[in-house]
C-alpha cells in the first residue's frame, strides 16, 4: 500500500469528503505535467501520461486506456490501486462508476484548478442523477504532499526569424480580429502552446514541449502575460513592451479575471480552461464560449513555416541515417540494448542544426516490448537486442524550424513470415491513407478508417488513434484535428497547412509490435464542381525497412508509392550525409 494513499484518506475523512478524483492534469490542461502537478503519479505510482485516479475510503482505482494496460498492471502492483480498463482516453466510464457508487448527499472532491470546464460539466451532470455533491474549491493534496516539487522556473526565450515566420504583433492582430468577429472584447488563454505561439516565446518548464507556465489576458488594447517575473531578462521584457505586452506575476491571474469590467465580453474555450479560473469570472461578465482562435491559427502552418519544416525534416532524416548506420554496424558486434537506442538517436539529432530537445520520450521496444504502444525502457527493465525479430523505434525532435515524430520498425536478424505479414499490412494502411484525396473541411475522424481498412480485412485492429496534429516547434500532440475514433466536432475540419501523423499499428502482446509513422501536410489538390480538395504531402524523410515486407501482399500501386517515396528520401537526404550514413541510405532506398 502506497503511504500517500493513507495520508489522502485521512485528509478526506477530516474534510468530510467521501471520494476524491485526481485527474492527470494541471491548470493549463497540459499533456506532460511538471512535477508539481503529478499528484496522480505520487498517489498511485503509475507513470503514464494519461489516467484518472479515484480514491474512496475502501477503494482506489486507476482508469486507463488500452495503451497503458500492461504498464499500469506492472506499476500498480502492491500499491493498493486497482486498474480499471477502458478502451479509449475519451472514455467516461469513471463518471458512470462514481454515479453508481456514491449516494445522495455524499461529497466528491476534485481540484477545480486542474479540471477543464467541459469535464466539470460532464461530472456535474453524472453526479446530479445520484444527488452527489461536487467540491472543486481546493486542491485535495496540497496540505499532505510535503515533498511536492516547486513550480518550474526555467528561462523564457524568444522564437526568432527566420524560424519564426510571423511577428507576434501580427498574430495578436489576427486573434483580436477573430475576437471582434465573435462580439468579444477580451479573451483568456491558459493553454501553454497557444500562449507560446501567440507571443513567439518558448521555454522548458514542461518536458519535451518548448513552453513555459503562463496565463494570458488579451483585450482590444492590452495584452497581459501572467508569468514568473524572473523568467524573462530585461531585454526581452522591453521587446515585449514594444509590442504592447505587459507582465504580471503568475499567481495574479485569477485576480485579473475577478477584476474584469462590467462591460467585458469574455471569449473562453471550455475545453482549454479550467473550472477554477472560470469560477473567478464575475457574474456580470458575459462569457462567449468557442475554440481559442489561436488553436485554429497555429494548426494551419503558413507556406513559410512549411518550408522550414521541410528543411527540418531533411536534418532529422539525415540524423536518422547516421543512427541507423551505427545500429547496423553495432548489432551482432557489440551488446546493444533498448537504452542505447535512446542515447544514440538523441545524440545523432543533437549534432544537427536547430536541434533543441527530444519531442517526447523515445520508445524503443524489441519484440514483445514493441507490443506496448507506450513502452519506455528503464535502467531496471529493458531488453538486449539480440537474435531474430523486430525493433520498434518511435522518436522525435524539437527543432527551431519544426517538430518531428517518426516510427520505424527494423528487422533484427531474420524476421518471421508472420512478423513480415503484420509489417506489410501496417504499411498498406499507411499507403492507403497517404494517397487519399478528400474535400476541404472533411472532419478528420472520417479519415481514420482508410488506414484501418487493410487491417480490418484481416480481422485486425489497433487501440490508439491513427493520427494527431503536430505543432511548429511546439507540442508534438496538437489539435484540433484528430484522425481517430473521436466523436467529430466542427473544429476538427481538415484545413490546408495542417500537419498530422499517420501511424497505424498491429500489436501482438507478448510477441511483437509494428507501427509505421510519417508526418503529412495538408496541401491543395485542386477543385472541381463538387468541392475544393486536399491531399497529403509526406513530410517525414526516412527509409522504410524493405527487409520486413512481404512483397506479394503489395499491389502495383503500393509498390509504386513506396519506390517514389524512397526516391524522394534518397534525393533529399543525400546532400546531408556522408560515409556510412550515405552508404546505408543508398542501400535502404533501392527500389522493390
Amino acid at each position: 500500500m502506497n503511504p500517500a494513499l493513507t495520508r489522502l484518506r485521512q485528509h478526506m475523512a477530516a474534510l468530510g469528503f467521501d471520494a476524491c478524483l485526481i485527474p492527470s492534469s494541471d491548470p493549463h490542461l497540459s499533456e506532460y505535467l511538471p512535477g508539481h502537478w503529478q499528484a496522480r503519479q505520487w498517489l498511485s505510482g503509475f507513470t503514464g501520461s494519461m489516467g484518472t485516479l479515484i480514491v474512496t475510503p475502501d477503494f482506489a482505482g486507476l482508469w486507463a486506456d488500452s495503451r497503458y494496460w500492461t504498464q499500469a498492471e506492472q506499476e500498480l502492483a502492491g500499491s493498493g490501486v486497482s486498474l480499471v480498463k477502458v478502451e479509449t482516453a475519451a472514455s467516461t466510464q469513471h463518471l458512470d462508476w462514481l454515479a453508481s457508487q456514491l449516494r445522495a448527499g455524499q461529497v466528491l472532491a476534485v481540484d477545480g484548478d486542474v479540471l477543464s470546464q467541459g469535464a466539470t460539466r460532464a461530472l456535474k451532470q453524472a453526479l446530479s442523477r445520484s444527488g452527489v455533491m461536487l467540491h472543486t474549491a481546493l486542491d485535495p493534496v496540497a496540505a499532505i504532499w510535503s515533498e511536492r516539487a516547486p513550480l518550474p522556473n526555467a528561462p523564457v526565450y524568444e522564437h526568432l526569424p527566420p524560424a519564426a515566420c510571423e511577428s507576434r504583433a501580427d498574430k495578436i492582430t489576427r486573434v483580436r480580429s477573430a475576437m471582434a468577429a465573435q462580439g468579444t472584447n477580451c479573451h483568456w488563454l491558459s493553454t501553454l502552446d497557444d500562449i507560446a505561439w501567440l507571443l513567439n516565446l518558448r521555454g522548458s518548464d514542461v518536458s519535451y514541449n518548448p513552453v513555459f507556465l503562463a496565463h494570458l489576458l488579451l483585450s482590444r488594447d492590452s495584452t497581459t502575460l501572467f508569468v514568473g517575473m524572473d523568467k524573462l531578462d530585461a531585454a526581452l521584457v522591453a521587446r515585449l513592451a514594444a509590442d504592447g505586452v505587459t507582465l504580471a506575476p503568475y499567481d495574479h491571474a485569477k485576480a485579473a479575471l475577478a477584476a474584469l469590467a462590467p462591460d467585458a465580453a469574455l471569449l473562453l474555450d471550455p475545453a482549454r480552461v479550467t473550472q477554477g479560473f472560470v469560477q473567478s469570472v464575475p457574474e456580470h461578465v458575459r462569457i462567449i464560449e468557442n475554440i481559442n482562435p489561436s488553436t485554429l491559427f497555429k494548426s494551419c502552418k503558413s507556406k513559410a513555416e512549411a518550408s522550414q519544416i521541410r528543411a527540418t525534416m531533411e536534418q532529422d532524416g539525415a540524423a536518422l541515417c547516421e543512427f541507423f548506420a551505427w545500429f547496423e554496424s553495432a548489432i551482432g558486434r557489440d551488446r546493444v540494448t533498448e537504452l542505447d537506442i535512446d542515447t544514440q538517436i538523441t545524440a545523432a539529432r543533437a549534432r544537427r542544426a536547430g536541434f533543441v530537445s527530444e519531442s517526447f520520450a523515445t520508445i524503443a521496444g524489441f519484440n514483445a516490448n514493441g507490443a506496448l504502444p507506450h513502452y519506455r525502457a528503464t535502467a531496471a527493465a529493458h531488453a538486449t537486442i539480440t537474435g531474430d525479430g523486430l525493433l520498434l523505434i518511435d522518436s522525435g525532435g524539437q527543432y527551431l524550424g519544426g517538430t518531428t515524430d517518426i516510427t520505424r520498425v527494423l528487422a533484427v536478424g531474420t524476421p518471421s513470415e508472420a512478423q513480415k505479414r503484420d509489417f506489410t499490412l501496417v504499411l498498406k494502411g499507411v499507403i492507403n491513407l497517404s494517397r487519399t484525396r478528400f474535400p476541404k473541411g472533411t472532419l478528420s475522424p472520417m479519415l481514420d478508417a482508410l488506414a484501418r481498412a487493410p487491417l480490418w480485412r484481416e480481422n485486425i485492429d489497433f487501440g490508439h488513434g491513427t493520427g494527431h496534429g503536430v505543432g511548429y516547434f511546439l507540442n508534438v500532440h496538437e489539435g484540433p484535428q484528430s484522425i481517430s475514433r473521436a466523436l467529430p466536432t466542427p473544429h476538427m475540419a481538415m484545413r490546408e497547412g495542417m500537419v498530422t501523423s499517420i501511424e497505424p499499428g498491429i500489436y501482438r502482446p507478448g510477441h511483437w509490435g509494428v507501427r509505421i509513422e510519417n508526418l503529412v501536410l495538408n496541401i491543395d489538390a485542386g477543385s472541381s464542381e463538387f468541392n475544393e480538395f486536399l491531399a497529403f504531402e509526406t513530410l517525414t524523410l526516412c527509409p522504410i525497412d524493405t527487409r520486413c515486407i512481404t512483397l506479394a501482399l503489395l499491389d502495383t500501386a503500393e509498390r509504386d508509392w513506396l519506390n517514389a517515396y524512397h526516391g524522394e528520401v534518397r534525393t533529399r537526404l543525400l546532400p546531408h550525409v556522408a560515409g556510412a550514413a550515405r552508404d546505408w541510405l543508398l542501400a535502404s532506398t533501392e527500389p522493390v
